[in-house]
């Protein structure tokens, strides 16, 4: 799964650690997020995707082989 939230923290002009407080996560959850290491529940990606003003397809892509 592919996302854009780096992108999108940076259009809002917010840090890691912001929009980890905002959603009620830990700054090291938006960061493995943003590294692709971590693929988030529904439950947050809805959240991040509500936050950004976004839905959710325009945040988090699936990959080819996912």
């Amino acid at each position: 799964m592919t996302n854009n939230v780096k992108v999108q923290r940076a259009i809002a002009n917010i840090t890691q650690a912001q929009l980890a407080e905002k959603i009620g996560v830990s700054r090291q959850t938006i960061n493995a997020i943003e590294a692709k290491k971590y693929v988030p529940s529904t439950v947050l990606a809805l959240k991040i995707a509500r936050l950004f003003g976004k839905s959710v397809h325009e945040i988090f892509e699936l990959d080819n082989d996912d």
